[in-house]
């Protein structure tokens, strides 16, 4: 006798209850390691076996399966699990924090619970979806429902399901309702809202249902208007999304809409669940309607607590409005005309020529031995306000391109979708952007060097002597030198404040449009009286504009002035090296020594700068581009072929990596 027969027996025989024989059985069925799906599958074929072979073990498991869903109130299970609940993205957040380390009192009245009880494992999601639909089918099959005498009313199952159907609906309806969905879409308060109507319409469909139960002969109106007004929610869904797209979106608008989209997504599988019942009350045509929403509740219910999850789900969709108005900031900093390639290359000399007063700023600050705190402050409002005074010159910042140009990529993955015939395609955009990124560098660090040697000489004219002593200049260099120091490890904490700041400056712009800060600021009195009414609108159409690359400058120089403050407070070797800075000091350095510098030195000093910038670009542009690609769900296969092009690309026209050919195409310019 094997051990499921026991817990079968056992449960015959009064020994256990329900619940214990049910848990007991998935124990049993369980595999050691969630992965291994193949033990799964055998177990449920011996179970079957046994089922076929026992009849009054059949009739016992059967009975418990439907006492479960009969008399453990199902309603919060169906409506509940696999849906994001009501309370909101961060109380949510905090809820499943701290059941993670407190679990929830255990109520075996509600099914919902029972299944905590019965799927222990966080692990049994990926097991259970991984058996085949057929193999638990044949177990469904296996129980021979048709054998159960039939009821004369309602049965107690299938009232759970109409019950869970009225809850849902008017949940629907109450979403249907909220100020967020409105200030998107003003149509929702009319009455003829599909959100409100499908309440009125799902009421009259479950109490013709009921009678219909009872007498077959009565009229029955089916789902089908019920699931065109679903159909009409959904389609507003995509419709506050899409305006949500041009006029910003917010945590909670989003968290409102998956929530939205999940409910109607249940209802509609609950309605299908019915319609099958109500064609053939033996359940048979439902069978493959029940294995999809078993999965999807044991899904739920394994991931109830899960806060990965949770924060992974809720702000995919907020990302994807933050990457999208990266992209579109991206799109600028990607040339493919030779009179766009030049433009960049002038803006990044005038970004050159900043940068080099702002390291003199930086090293003068230094000087001062000022308290930590201080230092920090000062050094971030050095960084961030010149970074910001680059933006209004219109100048350009070498690598603060990769955060955008990521981005824009990954909008051009998305829309053809990485198919083999938009490989060209795809190849030209990231010749462009390779072009577009060399030339933001070499604007930068031609222009920064000798700036800052020209200001290094001016001053040891002007006061005799050095703007650096010759011990500091040896610092400097050995800070960059790549060989006996953390250079190309603190130009990688660079790259993810870079990556971090086109994150920030995206979600800024978003935040202009969402909350409408343009429209408010024309809106202020006192302003308009100081300003006039014509300077404030051009004021606030440049914030409308601007705000998400302003904000995202200030706090990206903040991120490089907070971040030696960061390390000497917690005693970590974290700093920061910077391609343009790093140039800046060798500059320095080299009127610090009167140009007495080793060979050696200077050879290790152009390596580290090289490969600070190197670090810089590939760490920013491969965070951006992963944060992209996954908002958007676009997934591209095809690297090889991207590179086996980019390799043909780069042999039969080498220069296009480095120069705008003097004629562009159309078809590759059209990408903008």
């Amino acid at each position: 006798m094997t051990s499921m027969e026991i817990l079968l027996k056992r449960h015959l025989q009064g020994e256990l209850d329900e619940i214990a024989m049910i848990a007991g059985l998935v124990s049993k069925i369980r595999p050691k390691k969630s992965s291994e799906a193949a033990h799964a599958e055998h177990m449920l074929g011996a179970l079957c076996h046994i089922l076929g072979r026992h009849p009054e073990l059949r009739a016992a498991l059967r009975g418990a399966m439907l006492k479960l869903l009969g008399t453990h109130k199902p309603v919060s299970l169906y409506v509940e699990s696999g849906i994001l609940p009501s309370t909101g993205f961060f109380t949510e957040l905090y809820r499943r924090v701290s059941h993670k380390i407190l679990p929830d009192a255990i109520d075996p009245n509600y099914l919902k619970d029972v299944f905590a009880l019965i799927f222990t494992h966080q692990g049994d999601e990926v097991w259970v979806n991984a058996v085949p639909d057929a193999r638990w089918l044949e177990l469904l099959a296996a129980l021979r429902f048709d054998e159960q005498p039939a009821e004369a009313g309602l049965p107690s199952p299938v009232r759970g399901i109409l019950d869970a159907v009225l809850v849902l609906s008017y949940r629907i309806s109450s979403i249907g309702l909220e100020p967020e969905l409105i200030r998107n879409e003003p149509s929702l308060e009319e009455f003829a809202s599909p959100f409100l109507t499908q309440n009125d319409e799902v009421g009259e469909y479950l109490e013709q249902f009921s009678q219909a139960w009872a007498d077959a002969s009565r009229q029955f109106q089916d789902e089908r208007h019920i699931l065109v007004l679903l159909d009409q929610c959904a389609q507003i869904i995509q419709k506050i999304r899409r305006t949500a797209s041009r006029s910003g979106t917010s945590i909670s608008l989003t968290f409102l809409l998956q929530r939205l989209k999940q409910q109607l997504e249940r209802m509609e599988h609950l309605l299908a669940i019915l319609a099958a019942l109500r064609e053939e009350k033996s359940g048979e045509r439902a069978l493959p309607l029940f294995v999809v929403l078993f999965k999807t509740l044991v899904s739920g219910e394994c991931h109830k607590n899960d806060v990965r999850q949770h924060w992974r789900e809720s702000l995919e969709l907020l990302a994807l409005r933050v990457t999208e108005n990266a992209s579109r900031t991206g799109e600028h900093y990607i040339t493919s005309t030779r009179t766009e390639y030049f433009s960049l290359l002038k803006s990044a000399m005038g970004a050159g020529l900043i940068i080099a007063f702002m390291a003199m700023f930086k090293l003068l600050l230094a000087k001062q031995h000022l308290p930590p705190l201080t230092e920090a402050l000062l050094f971030s409002l050095n960084y961030g306000l010149g970074f910001m005074l680059i933006h209004i010159l219109h100048f350009t910042v070498a690598t603060k391109q990769p955060a955008m140009t990521a981005s824009a990529i990954a909008a051009s993955i998305d829309e053809h979708g990485g198919n083999s015939q938009d490989m060209e395609r795809l190849t030209s955009i990231i010749a462009q952007t390779f072009r577009s990124q060399l030339a933001a560098i070499l604007g930068n660090v031609l222009v920064v060097i000798p700036m800052a040697m020209l200001i290094a000489w001016g001053v040891m004219k002007a006061t005799g002597v050095h703007f650096i002593p010759p011990e500091k200049a040896h610092q400097l260099m050995d800070d960059i030198d790549p060989i006996h120091s953390l250079a190309v490890f603190y130009a990688a904490i660079a790259g993810v404040c870079l990556f971090l700041s086109g994150l920030i400056a995206g979600h800024h712009d978003n935040l202009a449009m969402y909350k409408r800060i343009p429209q408010r600021l024309k809106q202020l009195h006192w302003l308009q009286r100081l300003l006039g009414k014509a300077r404030l609108s051009r004021v606030a159409d440049y914030v409308e504009n601007n705000l998400g690359a302003l904000a995202g400058n200030f706090y990206f120089g903040c991120m490089l002035g907070g971040m030696t403050a960061i390390g000497v407070l917690f005693g970590l070797p974290v700093d920061i090296r910077h391609i343009t800075f790093s140039s800046a000091y060798l500059g320095f350095s080299l009127i610090g020594l009167d140009f007495a510098m080793p060979s050696q030195e200077l050879l290790l000093g152009a390596l580290g700068i090289g490969l600070i910038g190197l670090t810089n670009l590939v760490v920013s542009f491969t965070l951006a581009l992963s944060v992209a690609m996954k908002a958007r769900k676009a997934a591209f296969t095809q690297w090889r072929t991207l590179l086996r092009s980019l390799g043909r690309r780069f042999r039969q026209k080498p220069g296009e990596f480095f120069l705008p050919p003097i004629s562009q195409k159309s078809d590759e310019t059209d990408h903008h």
